[in-house]
């Protein structure tokens, strides 16, 4: 190989890492930079704002799916444990189950939003402790796993509903889902809050460098005396925490609790964490990623909303760019191997 040669391979390397790091956040700038062209309102204050708002509840998620998918894994049972942790919650806030067999709001006093929260997060981390249990215990795939956990979560919820939503909350708890502290949304800063310590995490502790490890080689993990599978079942608790949590911010920002909320949220979850860089093979990935995708599924809807495109097409849109995305993931680190 001649000197010219090594040095191109070398420059395309280096490209492909850069790309690696920065190519959601070039493409995100580009994005808004089109709508903008498009409809100079995108970039109203109220607009961003409300795309801040859209995306906190998919985007918690996505924090929790980063730990899952770092380790090889995948969770398709996100968006029903949403609903089902969203109606435990809202059994919890209308007063227990005695006063929410009949859905009715008279004669009834609830337990308040912070036992609802409590009830949503814990049921959420117990739903991924089983899942990951089952996954590591029984040794049956991930995919298979929580593609059964889809169903029987949003048979639960269609259970204890009955098939109708519980609505009306009281103000302190729809403060969470509606309520701004200066221009800012509640539902943002809870996002904002939850991606800084996910990324402490991560980043900083010995737990976040075995979540790598585990992705990275699991067997490797384990012959350095890492406890992979407690690891795998961990983090399993921690997107369905997240679930947990986002159901709450989201049954508090409908005032309402619905059977059929969260469906298709894996779609939009799994593509805001691979679009942001973490790898569905494992091992590569960072929150920060996860953040940018996430804000970049968010713009998407959001403009081609604004451009009058529908619901339909955006699936269709978003599904593509899932793929491009992993099929370009692939294309670079076999760059950098080079």
């Amino acid at each position: 190989m001649s000197i010219a040669e090594e040095q191109s391979q070398r420059g395309g390397a280096t490209i492909a890492r850069l790309l690696m790091s920065f190519g959601p956040l070039l493409f995100l700038a580009a994005l808004v930079i089109v709508f903008t062209v498009l409809k100079p309102s995108f970039i109203d204050p109220i607009n961003l704002f409300n795309i801040t708002r859209q995306i906190s509840i998919t985007g918690l998620i996505a924090l929790g799916m980063t730990f899952v998918i770092l380790t090889a894994g995948i969770d398709l049972s996100v968006g029903s444990l949403l609903a089902f942790c969203g109606m435990v919650a809202a059994v919890v806030a209308k007063g227990g189950a005695a006063n929410t067999l009949s859905l009715s709001t008279s004669g009834t006093q609830g337990y308040g939003w912070f036992a609802a929260l409590l009830a949503a997060v814990i049921v959420g981390a117990a739903a991924g402790g089983v899942q990951g249990l089952a996954i590591t215990r029984l040794k049956v795939p991930p995919f298979v796993v929580t593609l059964g956990g889809l169903t029987v979560f949003r048979g639960l919820t269609l259970t204890i509903s009955n098939g109708g939503p519980i609505s009306g909350f009281d103000a302190s708890m729809r403060w969470f889902g509606t309520g701004l502290i200066g221009p800012v949304p509640v539902p943002a800063i809870i996002f904002a809050i939850a991606a800084i310590l996910c990324h402490i995490v991560l980043r900083y502790t010995r737990y976040g460098r075995a979540v790598y490890a585990v992705g990275g080689n699991a067997e490797a993990a384990r012959l350095s005396g890492l406890r992979v599978d407690r690891i795998l079942v961990s983090v399993y608790v921690i997107v369905g925490f997240f679930a947990g949590l986002a159901a709450f911010v989201l049954s508090a920002r409908l005032n309402s609790s619905e059977a059929v909320a969260g469906i298709g949220y894996e779609l939009t979850v799994i593509s805001a964490v691979v679009i942001g860089g973490t790898s569905l093979f494992g091992g590569i990935g960072s929150v920060g990623g996860t953040v940018v995708g996430a804000a970049l599924i968010g713009v998407l809807q959001n403009g081609l909303q604004f451009n009058n495109v529908s619901s339909y097409t955006q699936s269709i849109v978003i599904g593509l760019i899932l793929i491009l995305a992993v099929a370009f993931d692939r294309w670079l680190k076999s760059r950098v191997r080079r």
